[in-house]
């Protein structure tokens, strides 16, 4: 762990990723690991658990209602063809899709083929952004938004505001992981991609006292649940100079005059 008043810019030798490890051998962590020579552990904070269609069909959601659909995560995306397949619905080859980043928006090829006229997607992957997109294409368009028990209001708010037809199917619920011994290990930097990789934090240890750990957080939710739970944000993505978690760590990582001199 880093000692008190340290300075937060030096480098930090073990650091916790809250996602399952990459599959196969090449993965940017891992060059991240190798250009700074440090620990990345792997170990997911939340563990996904689909609705089966049986409990979702209760919610008398009908998708094909829908011409848009909102996808803030790859889950909702799983969820949601999982979902499809299981009911035997068709999804309509004219559905607009609406992401919250392109990574998200990319992910989409897995499932439909994918045209950029029908797959839309924020500059940044804030919230505002995804609403600045959404509000080109609003007009006569009823919006789905699959999601787990703990979505995004903020995103149900806008669609509200705007007067938007919209549902909230839940497809899919967040239970937090064991990670009682993961943290033991302590970590100079842990790295939290959803809200419930901050609940799980707080689940595991109702007293977690943050200390000298640095705390990395992706996306809108994260941060806000993050410093919600009075977390300490030290690294935080996405950004205009930093879109993802990996050039995050890699500006925290790199010495302040290494930093300056390649500008």
């Amino acid at each position: 762990m880093l000692k008190k008043g340290a300075n937060t810019s030096v480098v930090s030798k073990k650091i916790l990723i809250s996602q399952p490890k990459p599959e196969g051998v090449k993965s940017p962590y891992y060059d991240l690991a190798s250009k700074f020579n440090v620990q990345l552990d792997f170990h997911p904070f939340i563990i996904i658990e689909g609705i089966p269609a049986k409990e979702f069909r209760k919610q008398k959601i009908e998708i094909p209602n829908f011409s848009a659909i909102i996808f803030t995560s790859r889950h909702a995306i799983d969820h949601f063809f999982r979902t499809c397949e299981e009911l035997k619905i068709s999804v309509s080859q004219d559905t607009k899709y609406f992401c919250v980043s392109e990574a998200v928006a990319l992910y989409l090829q897995k499932f439909i083929l994918y045209r950029k006229r029908k797959v839309f997607y924020g500059a940044d992957g804030l919230n505002k952004s995804l609403f600045d997109v959404i509000s080109k294409h609003k007009e006569n368009e009823r919006f789905l938004y699959p999601c787990s028990e703990l979505f995004d209001s903020e995103i149900t708010n806008w669609l509200k505001a705007n007067n938007c037809g919209y549902a909230t199917p839940i497809l899919y619920k967040i239970v937090s992981n064991d990670i009682k011994e993961v943290i033991a290990r302590q970590y100079d930097i842990i790295c939290l991609f959803t809200p419930g990789g901050v609940k799980c934090i707080f689940e595991n240890f109702p007293r977690f006292k943050q200390k000298d750990t640095l705390i990395a957080a992706f996306g809108a939710n994260t941060l806000k649940a993050a410093e919600d739970a009075g977390l300490v944000l030290h690294i935080k993505a996405p950004t205009p100079q930093t879109p993802s978690m990996i050039s995050a760590l890699e500006k925290h990582l790199t010495p302040a005059g290494k930093s300056k001199a390649a500008k």
